[in-house]
């Protein structure tokens, strides 16, 4: 017995982990070459200081979330407060802002992106703000989003 519930806590304990663990690029260029390889939307998490951070705490560090980043999307973190950033990188974050219509952080814009003739296209999928109720309706209105039918 005792060894069938060693056996358990590892999984779960590994399962939790995987879920802190969420690889999040950084780099917008990584994210696009992701995106037409694997064929998955990006969903691009814009935050900056003081931003509140109950949509990483409540949402984005369950195993909820990970299980379903993984398999849905390619997840890009562009923090407009990251102080270790080129001033080129923080001009193309910002105008990948403003151009999605993000008006708040921290905010969640899922886009599809391409490349044709060296110039980077997006099409914006959608906003995604951080709505109260924890993961599973977050992903649920997510999943919608995504795939409306």
């Amino acid at each position: 017995m005792t060894q069938k519930l060693l056996i358990l806590l590892f999984f779960l304990s590994s399962f939790f982990t995987n879920a802190q663990n969420l690889v999040w690029k950084t780099d917008m260029n990584d994210a696009i070459v992701m995106c037409m390889e694997q064929k998955k939307p990006l969903l691009i998490y814009f935050t900056g200081a003081g931003a509140p951070q109950k949509m990483q705490t409540e949402i984005f560090a369950t195993p909820d979330f990970a299980v379903w980043s993984r398999d849905n999307v390619i997840l890009v973190k562009l923090d407009l407060s990251d102080p270790n950033v080129s001033n080129a990188v923080m001009e193309q974050n910002v105008s990948l802002k403003n151009a999605f219509g993000v008006d708040e952080l921290p905010q969640v814009c899922f886009a599809i992106a391409s490349v044709r003739k060296g110039k980077t296209t997006f099409n914006k999928i959608g906003l995604m703000p951080y709505r109260p109720g924890g993961p599973k309706g977050w992903i649920k209105d997510s999943t919608l989003l995504l795939s409306p039918e």
